[in-house]
């Protein structure tokens, strides 16, 4: 848990709440606090983000963050999630980042609202922001959504995975629930809405959503599941694992895609 003079300054800076008590993949059994310099590079970056969000005119945008180093898997970014405005009660609008996290390295996850100074509030990797601004009809359907708490909860599966397999449904990591989530809201006023997980999936499939291909080694596979409850490979199908070629839901791939789908009609904002 994080200390109370972190959030206060959070809190301060951003008109923030408590910072969540999860982490994306860290283990949460030998809390440290955060240093100073990783406060201030957080808040800086948090700042910057928002001052380019207020500026842009968008509603809602995809963000994604670099929390962890992926570059040996040609993967920039880790986490994905929906930045968007709300109402602040107060007659104007605040930005709020809806994202899924993993429980302190468990196999559990749960849904959150956090400000933008939470969503950076981390270790990153590497002090950076890049998300995707919607065409107008996208961002509509999304935020109708986002806004919605049983809507922007119906595809959340609590069984957590980092390298879960895209097209199954025994475990959901935090991208695979981002990119589900937006084919809910694609479809909403299609013939065939999206009810559940499995009809999330099939419409990827038919939109020509592409998932990254991982070369991950048996051995490493094996050190992984014995050394981490929230790592798994045994919904992946046989042939593929057996060859070491492991896909998953990855920030690069649904950026790739939403750009390939014409979901977006501007290139990718990076902010550091």
């Amino acid at each position: 848990m994080r200390s109370a003079a972190c959030r206060g300054v959070v809190a301060l800076a951003l008109g923030l709440g408590a910072l969540a008590p999860a982490q994306a993949g860290r283990p949460c059994n030998e809390p440290q606090a955060l240093k100073v310099a990783t406060v201030e590079r957080s808040l800086g970056l948090a700042l910057s983000t928002l001052k380019t969000l207020d500026a842009s005119g968008a509603k809602v945008v995809v963000m994604a963050r670099a929390g962890q180093d992926l570059s040996k898997y040609g993967i920039r970014y880790s986490h994905l999630g929906f930045a968007y405005q709300q109402p602040d009660g107060q007659g104007g609008q605040v930005w709020r980042v809806l994202h899924k996290l993993n429980q302190c390295g468990t196999a559990e996850s749960a849904i959150y609202r956090q400000g933008l100074g939470e969503f950076f509030m981390d270790d990153l990797w590497q002090y950076e922001a890049a998300w995707l601004v919607p065409t107008d009809a996208v961002q509509k359907r999304l935020l109708a959504v986002l806004l919605d708490e049983k809507q922007a909860l119906q595809l959340h599966h609590k069984p957590y995975n980092m390298v879960s397999y895209p097209w199954a449904q025994k475990y959901q990591q935090s991208n695979q629930w981002a990119i589900e989530t937006l084919a809910l809201a694609l479809a909403a006023d299609g013939k065939a809405p999206v009810l559940d997980r499995l009809q999330a999936q099939a419409w990827l499939q038919q939109q020509d959503y592409q998932p990254s291909t991982l070369t991950i080694t048996a051995l490493t596979r094996l050190g992984a599941r014995m050394t981490k409850a929230n790592v798994a490979f045994d919904d992946h199908p046989d042939v593929k694992r057996y060859a070491d070629k492991i896909e998953t839901v990855t920030v690069d791939s649904v950026f790739a895609w939403m750009l390939r789908a014409g979901l977006v009609d501007k290139p990718l904002v990076t902010q550091r």
